[in-house]
């Protein structure tokens, strides 16, 4: 089953003719394989950002690489101003134990926002069967610095990705054949755990399921 994609394509080449400045994000999770390769396919030229935390998988960055070369893509990772040495609470903890709110502050929102101010729109693949958050957006939406977010994949359902990662025989995230399906930062990341939504394994035990990226760095 070929999935059409002439409507990302479109939405592209718009912002292109507009004069606009684009730019995506990726955690290069299994699921973020769909965009990626759907923006190899359509304009290869768009810088792919991703939060380079200081606390990725090692396994997700060497992943990242080999992305980068097999769909030809520009992907550049983005550093906290804040030394790790600085991320600490008064009790000597790292943030992400004590205040993971802070630590995406820190090294995911604070990355991002010279970039969004330097860009127009950011091509990020939220889709609405992910979380409350998420299905409350909508294909565009305002971001701070007066940049647009365009969600492509929103509508895209868990069967669609499945559909399109079989037809182009992309490859899997190596972590998710040891039960990981939403794959972030090591401390705040656990194998799935058969109740639910995938992400259902970020932050475990937390009373949190975003990082900000998608709850702060949105203009209602």
């Amino acid at each position: 089953m070929e999935i059409d994609i002439s409507k990302i394509e479109n939405k592209i080449a718009d912002y292109r003719e507009q004069g606009k400045s684009i730019f995506a994000t990726s955690s290069f999770q299994s699921h973020s394989l769909p965009l990626l390769h759907i923006i190899s396919r359509i304009d290869n030229t768009i810088p792919v950002y991703f939060m380079n935390t200081g606390f990725l998988f090692p396994k997700t960055l060497i992943f990242a690489e080999q992305l980068a070369s097999d769909m030809d893509l520009h992907i550049i990772g983005l550093r906290s101003s804040a030394p790790k040495i600085h991320q600490f609470d008064h009790a000597g903890r790292f943030y992400f134990t004590s205040d993971p709110d802070h630590c995406c502050y820190l090294n995911k929102i604070q990355p991002l926002e010279p970039i969004l101010m330097t860009h127009d729109v950011w091509i990020n693949g939220i889709r609405a069967d992910q979380s409350a958050e998420r299905k409350a957006m909508s294909e565009e939406e305002k971001a701070p610095f007066d940049t647009v977010r365009y969600h492509p994949m929103l509508e895209w359902d868990a069967r669609k990705i499945h559909a399109y990662v079989t037809e182009y025989n992309l490859p899997s995230h190596p972590m998710e054949a040891d039960g990981y399906l939403s794959i972030g930062c090591e401390p705040c990341t656990s194998p799935y755990l058969s109740n639910g939504n995938e992400r259902n394994s970020r932050w475990f035990g937390m009373n949190k399921t975003e990082c900000g990226l998608h709850t702060q760095l949105v203009s209602k």
